[in-house]
């Protein structure tokens, strides 16, 4: 009797997770931890090849925090400078970069809520472009080169920077 309630126990929890498993794959795009990390990988990879080094912030939907890193030679205050350009993209769906041109077009653009004027903060769409999933913030190198890492990064996880 107990190896019948066993193995009815491990189907139980087979079939929960199978479910679970389908749930997921149903549910929206989001941004996990696998592909943060495969964009912080990417962003690395573009840097390294480059001899530069970054600080990276890759954010969900909602801008909280999914995975960092901070490439030798970065101090906090360039970390935290990552954060914010992730965390503004996030909140307005665009890049910093569109940010700076906003604000040179929109008197008082600039001071509004999360807004960062300096290249570097990138949007993350789905693999489709249909949905906008997070943002990724790179700084410590030109604001030039930190926005092409964060595209090199999104790029790696197979995600895109713009809706289609």
């Amino acid at each position: 009797m107990d190896g019948c309630l066993l193995a009815r126990a491990i189907g139980f929890a087979a079939l929960l997770a199978a479910s679970a498993t389908e749930a997921k794959s149903l549910g929206p795009p989001v941004l996990d931890a696998r592909a943060a990390e495969t964009i912080l990988h990417g962003c690395a990879t573009h840097a390294l090849a480059r001899k530069q080094s970054h600080a990276i912030a890759v954010v969900d939907v909602g801008g909280q925090l999914v995975a960092a890193l901070r490439m030798d030679g970065n101090g906090s205050g360039i970390m935290d400078f990552s954060i914010a350009k992730a965390k503004a993209v996030a909140a307005w769906g665009f890049s910093t970069a569109q940010m700076e041109a906003n604000a040179k077009e929109t008197p008082g653009f600039a001071y509004a809520p999360h807004v960062v004027t300096v290249p570097g903060g990138v949007p993350v769409w789905s693999a489709d472009g249909k949905t906008r999933i997070g943002g990724v913030g790179v700084s410590g190198e030109a604001p030039a080169d930190d926005a092409a890492c964060a595209e090199a990064g999104i790029r790696a996880a197979g995600l895109r920077s713009s809706h289609s």
